[in-house]
C-alpha cells in the first residue's frame, strides 16, 4: 500500500462535540468520509492475502450469520495502525467519562489511559495478545446476528466500522444494524447506511442513560441486514485485544 497520511482525522472538519452528544443521545455517530475510494480499494484487496490475517472465520460455521471475516495479524497495516491510535486518542475521554458514569463515587477515576500503547499493554497482560481489526465480506443473501465484540475481561467501550464498498453500485441491502435494550423496555433499532470511506463509532457493550435516580446501563448489539445484491466489505477497528 501507499505511504500513509499519518493524520487521516484531519482530512475532514469532525465535529468532535457533535459526535460525543450523538454517541451520549444514541449509542453512536456517524463520520464522514475519511478514506479515499482509491484506500479503500487497496484496504478490501489485502483480503485475498492470507499473510496478512491471523485467523479466518465462516460465519454459517458458528450461525453467526452468511459471510466470512479475518482478523489481521500483528504488525497491522499503516492505515489500519493509524485509524487505530488516531481513533483511540479521540475517543478515550469520551470512554472514560462513560466510565465515570457507570462507577460510584468511591471508584471513579481513569479507566483507560491517554494512549493506544498503554491500553494494549493493561490487555496483554490480561491475556489479550491477539489483534482484533479485522475485514468482513459478505455476498448476496450474506448478513451478521446481532452481537457484540468482547473477547475477555478488558473490552473498549467503543469501536468503528468503515465501508470499504460502495453502496447501490457494488453491493445492495446490507445496512449495519444497532440495537439497544433498556432494562423493562422494549427493544430500540437502527439501520445505518454508509458511505464508502465513512464509518459510525458505536457502543461495544452499553452505553449510560440519564434515569430518575441516576445514569443505568442500556445494553447494545450489533450487526447487518441481509445484502441483497453484491459483495460488501467493511473495515472493523476494535481496541481492545483479544485472548
Amino acid at each position: 500500500m501507499a505511504v500513509v497520511d499519518m493524520n487521516i482525522l484531519d482530512r475532514a472538519s469532525l465535529d468532535w462535540v457533535q459526535i460525543e452528544h450523538s454517541l451520549d443521545a444514541q449509542g453512536f455517530a456517524r463520520i464522514p468520509p475519511l478514506l479515499a475510494s482509491e484506500e479503500c480499494d487497496a484496504i478490501a484487496r489485502l483480503y485475498a492475502d492470507d499473510s496478512c490475517f491471523r485467523s479466518r472465520v465462516e460465519m454459517e460455521r458458528f450461525r453467526f450469520g452468511a459471510g466470512e471475516y479475518k482478523y489481521f495479524s500483528a504488525p497491522l497495516p499503516a492505515i489500519v495502525q493509524s485509524l487505530r491510535e488516531q481513533l483511540y486518542e479521540r475517543l478515550v475521554p469520551i470512554a472514560n467519562r462513560w466510565a465515570d458514569r457507570l462507577k460510584s463515587a468511591r471508584t471513579r477515576g481513569p479507566a483507560f489511559p491517554e494512549t493506544l500503547e498503554s491500553y494494549l499493554r493493561a490487555c496483554h497482560a490480561a491475556g489479550q495478545k491477539r489483534p482484533t481489526p479485522l475485514l468482513l465480506s459478505y455476498l448476496a443473501g450474506g448478513y451478521n446476528c446481532l452481537h457484540q465484540d468482547i473477547y475477555g475481561d478488558l473490552a473498549f467501550p467503543l469501536q468503528v466500522v468503515f465501508m470499504l464498498s460502495r453502496r447501490d453500485v457494488d453491493y445492495s441491502g446490507g445496512e449495519f444494524l444497532l440495537v439497544e435494550q433498556r432494562p423493562r423496555a422494549q427493544s430500540r433499532g437502527h439501520a445505518i447506511a454508509i458511505d464508502q470511506g465513512a464509518a459510525v463509532i458505536f457502543a461495544t457493550r452499553e452505553r449510560p442513560v440519564e434515569g430518575t435516580r441516576g445514569p443505568y446501563r442500556a445494553a447494545l448489539r450489533h450487526g447487518v441486514s441481509t445484502v441483497t445484491s453484491g459483495a460488501r466489505m467493511t473495515l472493523g477497528i476494535i481496541f481492545h485485544d483479544a485472548k
